[in-house]
Formats: C-alpha cells, sequence, structure tokens
C-alpha cells in the first residue's frame, strides 16, 4: 500500500495530466453520494451526545457560557475529521473498491496494461487526488453543521449566543484549525490508498469484489482510529499551548 502510495503521488505531479477528467468525475460521484449523510451525522454528533452533555454538566454550575471553548475541542479537533473520514471511508471509499474491484475481476485492468496505459496514472490517481480534495472539503462542511448543532443546544437552553461565540473565536486558534485540515489529508490519503490497493487486488469474482470491500472498510476504520490517536497525540506534544486553558 505504501509503494502504491508513493507511486500514485510521483506520477500525480508529473506530465502529461491526463487525468484530470477523471479526477472530476470521482470528485462529483464522491459529493454527491456523501455530503447529506456528512450533514446530518456532524449535526447528530453535535447536538446529541456531545452537545447534551456537556450543557447539562456546565449547567449544573451556571456556565453555559464556556459552552464555546468545549466546542472547539468537540467540533475542530475531534468530530469534524473524524466524521469526515468515516463518511468517505463508508460511503466513497467502498464504491471505489467496489469499481476497481469489478474492473479487475473481468480482466479490464490487466487490458489497460496490455495496451500501455499506467493504470496507476489513469486510476489510482485521480481517485487519491479526488478522496483527498474531497475530504479537505467535508471538512468545512462538518465544521459549520458542527457550530450548528452547538448553536441549537445553546438555544435550547435558553443561553444567549453572544457569550458562546465569544468563548469559541477566542479558545480557536489557526494551528488547531490548520490541524484539522492536515488530519483530514491524511484520511483521505489513506483511504484512497487503502481502497484502491484492495480494488485493483480483488479476485475471485464477484465473491472476491465482496470480500475486498469488507476488508478495504475495515482496514480504513481501523487506521482511521490509529492515525487520529497518533496524529492527536504528536499536536499535543510538540505544541503545549493547545493544552492550556483558554
Amino acid at each position: 500500500m505504501l509503494r502504491l502510495l508513493g507511486l500514485a503521488l510521483s506520477r500525480a505531479v508529473r506530465p502529461p495530466f491526463d487525468y484530470a477528467p477523471e479526477f472530476v468525475e470521482q470528485f462529483r460521484f464522491a459529493l454527491k453520494i456523501a455530503i447529506f449523510p456528512l450533514i446530518i451525522t456532524s449535526f447528530a454528533l453535535s447536538f446529541g451526545p456531545a452537545g447534551i452533555q456537556a450543557s447539562n454538566f456546565l449547567g449544573l454550575f451556571g456556565a453555559l457560557d464556556r459552552m464555546g471553548g468545549i466546542y472547539v475541542l468537540i467540533v475542530v479537533r475531534f468530530f469534524s475529521p473524524l466524521v469526515t473520514a468515516i463518511v468517505v471511508a463508508g460511503a466513497v471509499g467502498t464504491a471505489i473498491t467496489a469499481d476497481l474491484g469489478a474492473r479487475k475481476v473481468r480482466e479490464e485492468v490487466d487490458a489497460l496494461s496490455v495496451l500501455g496505459i499506467d493504470t496507476v496514472k489513469s486510476l489510482v490517481v485521480p481517485r487519491l487526488l479526488a478522496i483527498v480534495a474531497i475530504c479537505l472539503l467535508f471538512n468545512v462542511f462538518a465544521l459549520l453543521a458542527g457550530v450548528a448543532g452547538a448553536v441549537v443546544v445553546v438555544l435550547q437552553n435558553g443561553a444567549p449566543l453572544g457569550p458562546f461565540f465569544s468563548a469559541f473565536f477566542s479558545s480557536a486558534t489557526t494551528l488547531e484549525l490548520a490541524a484539522s485540515f492536515l488530519k483530514c489529508a491524511l484520511f483521505g490519503a489513506m483511504i484512497a490508498t487503502v481502497c484502491c490497493y484492495k480494488g485493483i487486488n480483488a479476485s475471485g469474482g464477484a465473491e472476491g469484489v465482496g470480500r475486498a470491500v469488507n476488508q478495504a472498510v475495515v482496514t480504513a476504520f481501523l487506521l482511521i482510529g490509529a492515525i487520529d490517536y497518533t496524529f492527536t497525540q504528536i499536536l499535543l506534544a510538540t505544541n503545549p499551548i493547545l493544552s492550556e486553558v483558554r
């Protein structure tokens, strides 16, 4: 998988860039099938388990104005990149694995190789770039949906929105926002690599394609957890300011 990722990155910057139409098509496909689940999931997680628990706890101390500082951690640092990765892996990644797996078992990939077409550049590169780009875009939508869920929580508790946004923007930092986008880019590259690898190495007919899809989504989910933990620990260790109470 790492070798496939290296080949895709090296050939993505090497002309000719004839994969642009396929990139646009894959980007549109991912946007169409995943944007609605992403927004609903981000809003639901922000409003439900996070917002209700946080508001109940802070309400005991009469400190609902501190919801903004908590939501910087909830939305920007954790939920937004995580929800983006899970939705993209579950919806877009599985579709890519099934598509490439079907082409592999029908020997279309081998036919392209026989014709002298670089299968990595024509199949993997546009999907890699499209998933990374869609993860970065979806992170914006996840942030907005998460903040919308927080606003509903604040209004539900009868608190004013002014103190919430004041605490939110005073606690948020550009470093945390940049780290959120960087994490999404890593998630996107990993998801694309795993799903493309499993797809172009599928075998055994329709049953083999099903196994490849199952392996791809399970592997992607495990790596999402590993990357999320490792990235967060490195971020906090190298930037102690993020652990300070603001």
